[in-house]
């Protein structure tokens, strides 16, 4: 099966499927809308299918890798919903003590793409740890469009609780060196941001296109961070001129990349917004910066 690329579609329904997967638009809506791009054959329910996630084409480490031990563990959180369940991936040959990354997903909990990355952390030499915000609502259902809809039930206060005291937990390990990074994708990136703020331990902080904190919290950034952009994506892009002015008042150490020709969510490899090229580049500055700021 070829793999469709951003190129198939009209930018036109790349937008209005953005607007679908954050909420500004229901499943009902986008079909409606998405009617009058099916043509030849195709039906809107198809471009549907087409544009969302196909897990299997994306993945690069497979969950039974004999390289990588993995576990689902739970982590306390009293200040958030009381737990949170997480995936933890090491790489099976270690010893001793590693440095940790704290994977975030997108708004629709842990789901198989995002189990993956945190695989592939594993075998760069990570503790790597991926909470599922939807632990409270029974975890992640399976089911993209279910998953959408639960995680617009959580209460963001709790949620954001939630992913402090798993960066804590990690923090805390005795198996680990004390060294903790983050990196989130969409939402996810968001979080990155967030915890940057909350965490002042954390030692690198790699956000893929993010909502970005109010520019009165760049201060208490301690962190040096790597925030990926793509180029079309006026919803996240547009709050940034003012939060990298902040940063840059506060003597905050980042680096900031937008990568030409990109939609957003061009680093899932699950869906037809992957841009190859761009997310190569992108992975590739994010393993440096957490070799440089994590194993240094």
């Amino acid at each position: 099966m070829q793999r469709k690329t951003a190129q198939d579609f009209d930018q036109e329904l790349l937008i209005l499927f953005d607007a679908y997967v954050h909420g500004t638009i229901d499943r009902r809506g986008f079909l409606e809308r998405a009617q009058k791009f099916a043509v030849g054959g195709a039906t809107a329910v198809g471009l549907l299918a087409a544009l969302s996630p196909n897990f299997a084409m994306g993945q690069v480490i497979a969950p039974t890798d004999a390289r990588v031990k993995t576990q689902m563990v739970e982590v306390a959180s009293p200040a958030g919903y009381g737990t949170i369940k997480g995936y933890l991936a090491r790489p099976a040959s270690a010893a001793g003590k590693l440095p940790a990354v704290l994977v975030v997903h997108e708004n629709r909990g842990l789901n198989p793409h995002i189990e993956d990355i945190t695989r592939r952390l594993a075998l760069d030499g990570y503790m790597a740890f991926a909470p599922d915000a939807l632990t409270p609502l029974g975890g992640y259902p399976g089911d993209e469009d279910k998953a959408r809809e639960l995680f617009g039930k959580l209460d963001q206060a709790k949620t954001r609780e939630d992913f402090v005291a798993a960066t804590q937990w990690l923090l805390a390990r005795t198996d680990g060196t004390g060294k903790v990074g983050t990196v989130g994708f969409c939402y996810g990136g968001g979080m990155a941001h967030v915890l940057s703020i909350r965490v002042p331990e954390i030692a690198a902080a790699v956000p893929f296109y993010g909502n970005v904190p109010a520019a009165a919290d760049a201060a208490k950034v301690k962190a040096p961070l790597l925030i990926h952009f793509a180029e079309v994506d006026e919803r996240i892009n547009a709050s940034w001129p003012a939060y990298e002015a902040a940063l840059k008042a506060a003597g905050v150490r980042y680096t900031a990349h937008q990568y030409a020709g990109t939609q957003h969510g061009f680093n899932n490899d699950t869906t037809p917004r992957f841009d190859a090229a761009a997310a190569k580049t992108a992975w590739d500055r994010t393993l440096a910066f957490f070799a440089q700021n994590l194993k240094a």
